[in-house]
């Protein structure tokens, strides 16, 4: 894909997510990868308002090439390109409802979130917690490769989720399908769920590999 059509795609992206209160002030960040590089949304930009042209474009040992200063948060993302060679977008967000679930004492951190719906598995798979490291903590940086090889999706807590995806719309939708299940388990907490049994979501797993 030109490097243009990319950079009208995150701020398109960056819009949506911005108008639909997935994203709020200056959080979040979106990230695509290029043949020469990556593109990555600037430090304290507002995702609803970016401009494509101003957009970072770095190269693989995270030196800006081009555009404004990164997102302080680059180091997350080039964590996960890093350890998922076939990964083309990260997108993290500080999404309310997945945010929510990130601060409850109570979760698993080997697989927060339980299977209730079958695209959740399809695509988001099984979630990893990461423990809470300071923004801009280079630990956090490897907390984060230290799950990513076997993790696509991996939240952050007290944070925020990080996905990465096959392209910038798979891993926008599976980003989104995260804070649509955070809101449901937050909605269902206290009442007697059925969430999908193991063999159902190894069934899942089978017919629609991650």
């Amino acid at each position: 894909m030109k490097e243009s059509t990319l950079r009208e795609e995150i701020t398109v992206l960056g819009r949506s997510m911005f108008e639909r209160g997935l994203t709020h002030g200056s959080t979040g960040n979106i990230s695509a990868r290029l043949d020469d590089g990556w593109l990555l949304t600037p430090t304290g930009s507002n995702l609803g308002r970016l401009d494509p042209a101003r957009i970072s474009k770095l190269d693989w040992s995270g030196k800006l090439v081009a555009g404004d200063a990164p997102s302080k948060e680059s180091f997350l993302h080039l964590a996960m390109y890093q350890e998922r060679a076939k990964s083309a977008a990260v997108v993290h967000l500080h999404s309310i409802h997945s945010v929510a679930v990130s601060v409850l004492a109570e979760i698993d951190p080997a697989d927060p979130l339980p299977a209730l719906t079958a695209y959740y598995v399809m695509r988001i798979g099984q979630l990893a917690l990461v423990p809470y490291y300071a923004p801009g903590d280079m630990a956090l940086a490897e907390a984060v490769r230290g799950v990513a090889a076997k993790h696509h999706a991996v939240l952050l807590a007290n944070h925020g989720p990080v996905v990465a995806g096959s392209s910038l719309a798979a891993a926008a939708d599976a980003i989104e399908e995260l804070e649509a299940t955070a809101e449901l388990y937050l909605l269902l907490r206290g009442s007697g769920v059925r969430p999908l049994t193991a063999a159902q979501v190894a069934d899942l797993r089978r017919r629609f590999p991650i």
